[in-house]
């Protein structure tokens, strides 16, 4: 199950993927995140989320209700961006996450600075096309609607 070459994605999109990104997220490597370390990755990602909503998504994410964030219920949680319900809201900070400028729309730039905070060795021209293959103006950003399509699309077929 290799993916293509020239396709990327610009948010996780399999076991293998989500797994790196838990890894980087569980820093003491005991196979689970907890609290601290995810206030303290979503700072170093440049996330102003305060501590009372690290709790709330803490409780969101933690399915059995132990206080830390397993792989499994990692995996299950970036599904859940594309599953009914909140559906909108978990997109909104989705795209959030990539925003950096808070200005509506992803440039290669931001999502350069994510992927490389993330450990993803991407060059600005390689997240210039990833941003390419979901703009569908043609402005050289992703905007909401586009990044809800694209997220909506990868859903379907593994695309992306």
């Amino acid at each position: 199950m290799a993916p293509e070459n020239n396709k990327h994605s610009i948010f996780p999109t399999d076991k293998e993927e989500v797994t790196k990104i838990f890894n980087r997220f569980d820093t003491n490597s005991d196979g689970q995140i907890s609290e601290d370390e995810l206030f303290a990755i979503l700072k170093s990602l440049g996330s102003d989320t305060s501590p009372d909503e690290v709790k709330r998504v803490m409780a969101e994410i933690d399915a059995d209700g132990d206080g830390f964030i397993s792989l499994d219920e990692f995996i299950l949680f970036c599904k859940g961006i594309e599953s009914e319900g909140d559906e909108i809201n978990d997109l909104k900070e989705a795209f959030k996450f990539y925003d950096q400028n808070n200005n509506g729309v992803i440039s290669a730039n931001e999502l350069h600075q994510i992927l490389g905070r993330l450990g993803e060795n991407y060059s600005v021209e390689s997240c210039a096309d990833m941003i390419k293959s979901v703009d569908s103006d043609g402005d050289g950003f992703v905007d909401f609607e586009e990044f809800r399509k694209m997220m909506s699309r990868k859903g379907g077929d593994g695309a992306m």
